[in-house]
């Protein structure tokens, strides 16, 4: 007989709120408690779907305080869903350090397939598919110039998530490092009504995002060096 799940992660969508499986509603109707990065957000999802179970926020300022805390919890037979503001839990959220403690406390743990942003991002570019890799944020200070001296090296397609103000910094310093001709893509605002994929070299995307200041939640896929 098969172990009864303590944490499901679940995807939630990441604009268009169609975008969520019938599986992830009826996990999220059926836990005992659902933990979410930010209750306001996940809240309105919730409300949506008419599903009405209790909220607690989990979110990368307090998560190291409450992990051991909720593994009691569940070790106790409280059933848990961890969601984030949007995408699939622990893809540049918060998500990592729960499910290791689970798994070091023998809990079982399910992720649930679903919406992340890099996917879409990726098949969208245009640019090799077939290997990848995923790098996340940039690092804003320390250590910044040397992933970007690795990454100018990378053979593979790579993809990073930017903010939508320092995204003409980052393709200008990819640029730089990369050469102005390497080719890249722009996504953003995806599954949304304004959803963007800007396609071009490095510095024809500075150029334009220099001009016209991008909004909304953006992944930028870059090609990897021939």
């Amino acid at each position: 007989m098969q172990e009864k799940t303590a944490l499901y992660l679940v995807p939630t969508p990441i604009g268009n709120l169609e975008d969520i499986t019938q599986r992830a509603l009826r996990i999220l109707g059926e836990v005992d408690l659902i933990l979410a990065e930010d209750t306001r957000t996940s809240g309105k999802l919730l409300k949506h779907y008419e599903i009405r179970k209790p909220l607690q926020s989990y979110h990368a300022h307090n998560e190291h305080g409450q992990v051991e805390r909720l593994v009691e919890k569940m070790k106790g037979g409280t059933v848990m869903a961890l969601v984030t503001d949007a995408g699939t839990p622990a893809i540049s959220d918060p998500g990592f350090l729960l499910v290791r403690a689970c798994i070091a406390a023998e809990l079982r743990v399910e992720c649930l397939p679903g919406a992340t942003a890099f996917v879409p991002a990726l098949v969208n570019s245009g640019l090799p598919a077939d290997k990848f890799v995923f790098e996340g944020f940039l690092p804003q200070k320390k250590g910044r110039q040397t992933r970007l001296q690795e990454l100018a090296r990378e053979e593979r397609t790579f993809i990073l998530y930017e903010s939508p103000h320092r995204l003409v910094k980052a393709l200008q310093q990819l640029a730089e490092h990369l050469g102005p001709e390497r080719r890249a893509c722009v996504s953003r605002e995806l599954s949304k009504l304004f959803e963007e994929n800007r396609r071009g070299t490095l510095t024809e995307l500075y150029e334009h995002y220099n001009e016209h200041p991008p909004k909304g939640e953006i992944v930028l896929v870059v090609e990897g060096k021939k």
